[in-house]
């Protein structure tokens, strides 16, 4: 194993892509969890997390952090902030998909993203819910979402991702080779727990294994 404990690891690396943008996920306002959803819907693209948090600033700079705001700031004003944030790659369509999601989040949900989860029968519902609000949400951004509201959302189970196993196994807190997704994700909670950490802190475990595949997916770029 790693010879760092879990706790060090969040330590070492960061954990919550959330607490980098100082959004407390545990607060009782729903509000918290949409400014979030916004920060994932940019991570959900292939840029780096610098321009998403750039980009991210820009809508709270603006005050169109609800979705309210989204739908009334019109697809010419979300294009401009996206380019003013830099995210020139991805802005129509990322306009246009947040009008979309926020539109069908305001119709179907009053604009409450515990309201969905709320509504959600299981972990599997809850995800499709989300990816079911409008077209480019899909497993990518839906997971990115939801593995930060682990132990904070009952429904949120998202599957371990990726880049959280090839960090882990990096760093050797799983074993090299094929390995299911859900019994990883096991081992690694129970890791978690005997490192004596609470069960809403996880995420961040999750989080800082993230970054490693993150920095172990950049450098097998650069050396390719």
């Amino acid at each position: 194993m790693s010879g760092l404990a879990p706790g060090e690891l969040v330590k070492s690396r960061g954990g919550r892509f959330a607490s980098a943008l100082g959004i407390d996920l545990a607060a009782p306002d729903a509000g918290v969890r949409f400014k979030w959803f916004l920060a994932a819907v940019l991570y959900g693209t292939r840029i780096s997390e610098s321009l998403a948090i750039r980009t991210w600033r820009e809508f709270a700079a603006r005050d169109v952090l609800t979705p309210d705001r989204i739908v009334a700031t019109g697809w010419d004003g979300l294009v401009a902030i996206l380019d003013a944030g830099g995210y020139v790659r991805y802005d129509y369509k990322t306009a246009t998909k947040l009008l979309d999601v926020c539109a069908a989040l305001v119709r179907d949900y009053g604009g409450s993203l515990d309201a969905l989860h709320d509504a959600a029968a299981d972990p599997r519902d809850l995800e499709n819910r989300i990816k079911a609000l409008g077209k480019g949400i899909g497993d990518t951004t839906a997971g990115i979402f939801l593995r930060e509201l682990r132990g904070i959302w009952a429904k949120a189970e998202p599957p371990l991702s990726t880049l959280a196993i090839s960090g882990a196994t990096a760093l050797g807190y799983l074993r090299p080779g094929p390995l299911d997704p859900d019994r990883a994700l096991a081992r690694l909670w129970r890791l978690w727990a005997a490192d004596g950490q609470p069960v809403t802190g996880f995420a961040d475990f999750e989080s800082a294994l993230v970054r490693e595949g993150l920095l172990l997916r950049r450098q097998h770029t650069h050396a390719s």
